[in-house]
Protein backbone atom coordinates (compact mmCIF):
# COMPACT_ATOMS: atom_id res chain seq x y z
CA UNK A 1 0.00 0.00 0.00
CA UNK A 2 1.28 3.52 -1.11
CA UNK A 3 1.45 5.94 1.96
CA UNK A 4 0.69 9.63 1.85
CA UNK A 5 2.31 12.01 4.15
CA UNK A 6 0.98 15.23 4.84
CA UNK A 7 3.93 17.53 5.93
CA UNK A 8 3.50 20.96 4.39
CA UNK A 9 1.87 22.71 7.24
CA UNK A 10 3.30 25.66 8.96
CA UNK A 11 4.14 23.88 12.54
CA UNK A 12 3.41 27.28 14.49
CA UNK A 13 3.24 26.11 17.50
CA UNK A 14 6.62 24.41 16.84
CA UNK A 15 8.50 27.80 15.53
CA UNK A 16 11.01 29.35 17.81
CA UNK A 17 11.22 32.22 15.52
CA UNK A 18 14.66 31.56 14.51
CA UNK A 19 14.34 29.10 12.53
CA UNK A 20 12.11 27.73 8.89
CA UNK A 21 12.32 24.11 9.45
CA UNK A 22 9.23 22.61 9.31
CA UNK A 23 7.58 20.26 11.78
CA UNK A 24 8.32 16.89 10.56
CA UNK A 25 11.75 17.82 10.17
CA UNK A 26 12.69 18.29 13.86
CA UNK A 27 15.01 16.15 15.52
CA UNK A 28 13.95 12.89 17.54
CA UNK A 29 17.53 11.60 18.08
CA UNK A 30 19.48 11.55 15.17
CA UNK A 31 16.36 11.71 12.88
CA UNK A 32 13.65 13.98 11.75
CA UNK A 33 10.37 13.17 13.40
CA UNK A 34 8.94 11.81 9.11
CA UNK A 35 11.36 9.62 9.13
CA UNK A 36 10.50 7.86 12.31
CA UNK A 37 6.78 8.31 10.79
CA UNK A 38 8.48 6.68 7.37
CA UNK A 39 10.73 3.45 9.33
CA UNK A 40 7.47 3.00 11.34
CA UNK A 41 5.83 2.16 7.46
CA UNK A 42 8.26 0.40 6.06
CA UNK A 43 8.85 -1.73 8.82
CA UNK A 44 5.60 -3.60 7.86
CA UNK A 45 6.44 -3.39 4.24
CA UNK A 46 5.11 -0.48 3.06
CA UNK A 47 8.07 1.91 1.42
CA UNK A 48 6.36 3.49 -1.45
CA UNK A 49 5.64 7.25 0.08
CA UNK A 50 4.07 10.19 -1.29
CA UNK A 51 5.06 13.68 0.34
CA UNK A 52 2.95 16.63 0.28
CA UNK A 53 5.18 19.10 0.60
CA UNK A 54 3.94 22.69 1.46
CA UNK A 55 6.08 25.12 3.79
CA UNK A 56 9.73 24.19 4.01
CA UNK A 57 9.44 22.06 0.98
CA UNK A 58 13.13 22.65 0.61
CA UNK A 59 14.18 21.06 3.74
CA UNK A 60 12.65 17.94 3.35
CA UNK A 61 14.14 17.37 -0.20
CA UNK A 62 17.18 18.31 0.68
CA UNK A 63 17.53 15.69 3.64
CA UNK A 64 16.57 13.18 1.54
CA UNK A 65 18.99 14.15 -1.33
CA UNK A 66 21.94 14.24 1.14
CA UNK A 67 20.78 11.45 3.27
CA UNK A 68 23.54 10.07 5.19
CA UNK A 69 23.03 6.37 6.15
CA UNK A 70 25.98 6.59 8.83
CA UNK A 71 23.70 8.75 11.54
CA UNK A 72 21.47 5.59 12.06
CA UNK A 73 23.50 2.37 11.16
CA UNK A 74 26.26 1.01 12.31
CA UNK A 75 29.30 1.39 9.68
CA UNK A 76 33.19 -0.24 9.43
CA UNK A 77 35.54 2.45 7.91
CA UNK A 78 38.21 -0.38 6.06
CA UNK A 79 40.85 1.12 4.19
CA UNK A 80 39.23 4.80 3.51
CA UNK A 81 35.95 3.28 2.09
CA UNK A 82 32.31 3.43 4.30
CA UNK A 83 30.99 -0.47 5.21
CA UNK A 84 27.64 -0.14 6.34
CA UNK A 85 25.98 -2.39 8.10
CA UNK A 86 22.56 -1.91 7.14
CA UNK A 87 20.57 0.60 4.99
CA UNK A 88 17.26 2.19 6.11
CA UNK A 89 16.07 3.94 2.84
CA UNK A 90 17.84 1.82 -0.33
CA UNK A 91 14.55 0.04 -1.10
CA UNK A 92 12.36 3.17 -0.38
CA UNK A 93 10.54 5.02 -2.94
CA UNK A 94 9.57 8.28 -2.32
CA UNK A 95 7.34 10.90 -4.67
CA UNK A 96 8.13 14.82 -3.51
CA UNK A 97 4.96 16.42 -4.31
CA UNK A 98 4.91 20.32 -4.05
CA UNK A 99 0.74 20.38 -2.89
CA UNK A 100 0.85 24.10 -1.85
CA UNK A 101 1.58 26.51 1.14
CA UNK A 102 -1.38 27.27 2.76
CA UNK A 103 -3.20 24.06 1.35
CA UNK A 104 -5.80 22.14 3.82
CA UNK A 105 -5.08 18.47 4.33
CA UNK A 106 -8.09 17.33 2.03
CA UNK A 107 -6.72 19.79 -0.63
CA UNK A 108 -3.50 18.50 -0.39
CA UNK A 109 -4.68 14.76 -0.81
CA UNK A 110 -6.47 15.63 -3.80
CA UNK A 111 -3.33 16.98 -5.49
CA UNK A 112 -1.84 13.67 -5.31
CA UNK A 113 -5.17 11.68 -6.92
CA UNK A 114 -3.25 10.68 -9.69
CA UNK A 115 -0.81 9.16 -7.58
CA UNK A 116 -2.95 7.00 -5.51
CA UNK A 117 -6.27 6.41 -7.81
CA UNK A 118 -5.55 3.18 -8.92
CA UNK A 119 -5.03 1.99 -5.60
CA UNK A 120 -7.14 -0.54 -3.89
CA UNK A 121 -6.11 0.76 -0.75
CA UNK A 122 -3.83 3.76 0.50
CA UNK A 123 -1.98 4.85 4.03
CA UNK A 124 -2.41 8.79 4.73
CA UNK A 125 -0.73 10.14 7.88
CA UNK A 126 0.76 13.23 9.68
CA UNK A 127 4.42 13.33 9.40
CA UNK A 128 4.56 14.57 13.12
CA UNK A 129 2.94 11.53 15.50
CA UNK A 130 4.27 8.58 16.74
CA UNK A 131 2.91 5.12 17.58
CA UNK A 132 3.63 1.20 18.55
CA UNK A 133 0.09 0.37 16.90
CA UNK A 134 -0.39 -3.08 14.72
CA UNK A 135 -0.09 -1.76 11.44
CA UNK A 136 -0.96 -4.71 10.02
CA UNK A 137 -4.14 -5.23 12.15
CA UNK A 138 -4.96 -2.00 11.50
CA UNK A 139 -5.23 -3.12 7.43
CA UNK A 140 -6.86 -6.35 8.21
CA UNK A 141 -9.41 -4.09 10.04
CA UNK A 142 -10.11 -1.56 7.31
CA UNK A 143 -9.74 -4.62 4.34
CA UNK A 144 -12.73 -6.23 6.32
CA UNK A 145 -14.91 -3.50 5.70
CA UNK A 146 -16.56 -1.44 3.16
CA UNK A 147 -15.83 1.72 4.64
CA UNK A 148 -14.30 3.97 2.19
CA UNK A 149 -11.73 5.35 5.30
CA UNK A 150 -10.25 4.55 8.79
CA UNK A 151 -8.47 6.10 11.65
CA UNK A 152 -6.97 5.10 14.49
CA UNK A 153 -8.96 6.23 17.57
CA UNK A 154 -6.80 6.68 20.69
CA UNK A 155 -8.05 8.05 24.38
CA UNK A 156 -7.72 11.83 25.05
CA UNK A 157 -4.56 13.31 25.76
CA UNK A 158 -5.37 16.21 27.62
CA UNK A 159 -4.60 16.14 31.68
CA UNK A 160 -7.42 17.96 32.46
CA UNK A 161 -10.21 16.24 35.27
CA UNK A 162 -14.05 16.21 33.93
CA UNK A 163 -16.32 17.34 36.82
CA UNK A 164 -19.97 15.95 37.06
CA UNK A 165 -22.05 19.28 38.46
CA UNK A 166 -25.36 18.94 39.38
CA UNK A 167 -28.12 21.93 39.05
CA UNK A 168 -27.22 23.23 42.61
CA UNK A 169 -23.51 23.28 41.98
CA UNK A 170 -22.79 20.05 43.77
CA UNK A 171 -19.76 18.16 42.30
CA UNK A 172 -21.02 15.04 42.20
CA UNK A 173 -18.41 13.15 40.51
CA UNK A 174 -14.48 14.09 39.28
CA UNK A 175 -12.93 11.55 36.61
CA UNK A 176 -10.04 12.08 34.08
CA UNK A 177 -10.47 12.49 30.38
CA UNK A 178 -8.84 9.18 29.31
CA UNK A 179 -11.70 7.37 31.63
CA UNK A 180 -14.31 8.68 29.31
CA UNK A 181 -15.73 7.46 26.34
CA UNK A 182 -14.86 9.07 23.98
CA UNK A 183 -11.82 9.20 21.28
CA UNK A 184 -9.45 11.43 19.60
CA UNK A 185 -8.84 11.33 15.50
CA UNK A 186 -5.42 9.53 16.13
CA UNK A 187 -4.50 9.68 12.26
CA UNK A 188 -3.15 6.58 10.58
CA UNK A 189 -5.67 7.12 8.52
CA UNK A 190 -6.69 4.74 5.47
CA UNK A 191 -8.59 5.26 2.36
CA UNK A 192 -10.02 3.17 -0.48
CA UNK A 193 -10.12 6.01 -3.81
CA UNK A 194 -13.66 6.73 -3.43
CA UNK A 195 -12.43 9.52 -0.93
CA UNK A 196 -12.08 11.44 -3.80
CA UNK A 197 -15.80 11.50 -4.66
CA UNK A 198 -15.65 13.61 -1.37
CA UNK A 199 -12.78 15.70 -1.61
CA UNK A 200 -13.72 19.40 -2.83
CA UNK A 201 -11.33 21.74 -3.48
CA UNK A 202 -9.58 23.40 -0.42
CA UNK A 203 -11.91 21.36 1.69
CA UNK A 204 -10.62 19.38 4.87
CA UNK A 205 -9.92 15.65 5.02
CA UNK A 206 -11.76 15.64 8.46
CA UNK A 207 -14.18 18.01 8.63
CA UNK A 208 -15.84 18.17 5.03
CA UNK A 209 -15.15 14.57 4.33
CA UNK A 210 -14.59 12.00 6.86
CA UNK A 211 -17.02 13.38 9.46
CA UNK A 212 -19.92 13.19 6.42
CA UNK A 213 -18.81 9.68 5.56
CA UNK A 214 -19.25 9.05 9.53
CA UNK A 215 -23.13 9.72 9.10
CA UNK A 216 -23.37 7.25 6.56
CA UNK A 217 -21.83 4.75 8.26
CA UNK A 218 -18.65 4.75 5.60
CA UNK A 219 -15.86 5.21 8.79
CA UNK A 220 -14.67 2.73 10.60
CA UNK A 221 -12.14 3.48 13.72
CA UNK A 222 -9.41 1.06 14.57
CA UNK A 223 -9.01 1.80 18.72
CA UNK A 224 -5.44 1.61 19.98
CA UNK A 225 -4.85 2.18 23.75
CA UNK A 226 -0.78 1.31 23.52
CA UNK A 227 1.67 4.53 23.18
CA UNK A 228 0.66 7.46 20.94
CA UNK A 229 2.53 10.61 20.99
CA UNK A 230 1.46 13.29 18.65
CA UNK A 231 4.64 16.33 18.40
CA UNK A 232 2.34 19.51 17.82
CA UNK A 233 4.53 21.51 19.98
CA UNK A 234 8.07 21.79 21.69
CA UNK A 235 6.85 20.24 25.09
CA UNK A 236 5.76 16.92 23.24
CA UNK A 237 8.82 16.92 20.90
CA UNK A 238 10.91 17.66 23.67
CA UNK A 239 9.26 14.41 25.58
CA UNK A 240 9.87 12.36 22.68
CA UNK A 241 13.59 13.25 23.00
CA UNK A 242 13.95 12.53 25.75
CA UNK A 243 12.00 8.98 25.87
CA UNK A 244 14.44 8.69 22.57
CA UNK A 245 17.47 9.46 24.63
CA UNK A 246 16.35 7.15 28.07
CA UNK A 247 15.73 4.52 25.40
CA UNK A 248 12.61 3.79 25.91
CA UNK A 249 11.33 4.18 22.36
CA UNK A 250 8.13 2.23 21.99
CA UNK A 251 7.28 3.52 18.32
CA UNK A 252 10.70 1.89 17.04
CA UNK A 253 8.97 -1.07 16.70
CA UNK A 254 12.30 -2.60 14.32
CA UNK A 255 14.85 -1.81 16.90
CA UNK A 256 13.59 -5.33 18.56
CA UNK A 257 13.34 -7.06 15.07
CA UNK A 258 17.02 -6.09 14.14
CA UNK A 259 18.30 -6.66 17.27
CA UNK A 260 17.81 -10.49 16.51
CA UNK A 261 20.29 -10.82 14.00
CA UNK A 262 24.37 -10.40 14.54
CA UNK A 263 25.24 -7.22 12.42
CA UNK A 264 29.06 -6.92 13.82
CA UNK A 265 29.71 -10.39 12.81
CA UNK A 266 28.56 -9.84 9.57
CA UNK A 267 30.56 -6.69 8.98
CA UNK A 268 33.42 -8.54 10.43
CA UNK A 269 32.98 -10.88 7.79
CA UNK A 270 31.62 -8.89 4.90
CA UNK A 271 35.35 -6.84 5.81
CA UNK A 272 37.43 -9.66 5.46
CA UNK A 273 35.44 -10.78 2.42
CA UNK A 274 36.23 -7.47 0.32
CA UNK A 275 40.04 -7.30 1.70
CA UNK A 276 40.41 -10.61 -0.37
CA UNK A 277 38.62 -9.41 -2.64
CA UNK A 278 41.22 -6.59 -3.23
CA UNK A 279 44.28 -9.00 -2.68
Amino acid sequence: MKVVLFCGGYGMRMRDGASDLPKPMHPVGPRPLIWHVMRYYAHFGHKDFVLCLGYGAHHIKNYFLDYDETESNDFVLHQGEVELMGSDIKDWNITFVHTGLDSPIGERLRRVKALVKDEEMFHANYADVLTDAPLDRMVEQFAGTDAVGQLMAVPPQSAFHCVDVDDNGRLESITTLQEMPIWENGGYLMFRPEIFDFLEKDCDLIADAAAPLARKGRMSAYRHRGFWQPADTVKERNALEAAYQSGARPWMLWESHETDQDPLQAAIAEMHRSSHQRD
